[in-house]
């Protein structure tokens, strides 16, 4: 019997030994931590983000800083769609949030994590957990894979190891050209008055901008403690993460926390003045912001908020204006959140093979994951091309025999 060993015990290598034929293969997962499926299990907050309700492959796509192109062949054979099926089937009931965001009905990962196991317990696949791969050697028809538990021998190897430095240099040694590693989705620190103490505080719809690289993004806002994130900020730093590294994490962004061009805001703000002249500023709801966030505003503006609305001057407003429409914050650094930790960099897209996942470097050698230069923004999609990668491969092998 031919055997599949697979080096990475994540979404991708369980799910693809999960959709192969057992009658004809001996599968072994190798996994260097002490348990399977980790970034599974944490993800969404520990209810899982499974994929996203985008059913159409070039819509899907674009959500792909890295990896759009490559990917669009790969989703018209397995998509969110076929994702959601795969798990119904096997009784986990999943559901849409508002957002397209799709997660087990459960709200637990470890609905998810069950049915992966419950497969892997049927097709008898072999797991072994703390088996660090040290090596891996080509030899005439077969591959030996050396590990901190023995060596193992392979006719086929899946290699869904994640984004670790040492396994990309494993397979670099192989031959594989690797593209250099920098981070993908993570928040701005910023040190600035206008932020300070309000961390928790949301914004529904903002326009975030970094003019140096002529970028901009829109989508929520979060305050946190050490500056600003939420998907307006994630999705820029997805899409610019190899820029941003470039610039060692320093340089300016504007934020447009309301989501209206300035004339608009002044047109809601005489509006306001004119049917509440006797309203004080601090008690003044113009825009849809917190009541906190709208003082430390005025606070920073300079602005008494005690002062009636009729008696502000057109350089108070402007200021307001200003502060809400166009604030420039400096940005000097990033935090990233280990659970959430995703990579842009990897093997390089060229070297494979997107009909079926294969090397065209190694022969029966195929990869998937976040081992590769693919990643994606927040929402399900970096597990959706685990799923869609790891199950071209199953279909690969269970043809070939």
């Amino acid at each position: 019997m031919k055997q599949i060993i697979i080096i990475g015990g994540g979404a991708a290598g369980f799910f693809c030994a999960a959709n192969l034929d057992e009658k004809l293969y001996k599968i072994t997962i190798l996994e260097q931590n002490s348990n399977v499926l980790q970034k599974v299990k944490i993800s969404g907050g520990g209810r899982c983000n499974v994929t996203h309700a985008c059913f159409d492959p070039r819509e899907l796509v674009q959500f792909y800083p890295r990896g759009n192109k490559e990917l669009l062949s790969v989703f018209t054979k397995f998509q969110p769609g076929d994702t959601m099926e795969w798990f119904e089937n096997r009784k986990v009931s999943l559901k849409i949030e508002n957002d397209n965001r799709v997660f087990p009905e459960s709200n637990s990962s470890q609905s998810i994590i069950n049915a992966m196991l419950s497969e892997i317990q049927q097709k008898n696949i072999e797991v072994k957990t703390k088996c660090s791969v040290r090596e891996i050697e080509k030899s005439d028809e077969k591959y030996l894979v050396k590990t901190s538990l023995g060596d193992f021998e392979a006719d086929y190897i899946i290699y869904t190891t994640g984004s670790s430095p040492k396994s990309l240099k494993i397979i670099e040694s192989l031959g594989h050209k690797i593209v250099d590693l920098v981070p993908s989705l993570f928040t701005f620190n910023i040190k600035d008055d206008l932020l300070k103490d309000l961390a928790g505080t949301s914004f529904e719809m903002a326009e975030t901008s970094i003019p140096k690289l002529k970028t901009d993004e829109s989508g929520p806002l979060l305050i946190t403690h050490w500056g600003l994130s939420g998907p307006a900020i994630l999705k820029i730093s997805a899409w610019e993460a190899i820029n941003l590294a470039k610039v060692k994490y320093n340089f300016e962004i504007v934020v447009n926390f309301i989501s209206k061009d300035p004339d608009e805001a002044e047109e809601l703000f005489q509006k306001f003045r004119q049917s509440n002249p006797k309203k004080t500023m601090g008690q003044s709801k113009i825009f849809d912001i917190t009541n906190r966030f709208w003082q430390r505003i005025l606070e920073v503006s300079k602005v008494d908020l005690n002062k009636q609305i009729a008696n502000i001057s057109g350089k108070e407003m402007q200021t307001i204006i200003e502060n809400l429409c166009r604030k420039k914050f400096q940005v000097t650094g990033k935090s990233t959140f280990k659970d959430e930790f995703v990579t842009a960099g990897g093997v390089d897209l060229k070297e494979i093979n997107f009909k079926n996942m294969s090397s065209k470097i190694l022969p029966n050698f195929y990869i998937a994951g976040e081992v590769l230069n693919i990643d994606a923004v927040t929402g399900g999609f970096n597990f959706q091309a685990c799923w869609s990668e790891a199950w071209l491969i199953a279909q690969d092998l269970n043809k070939r025999l």
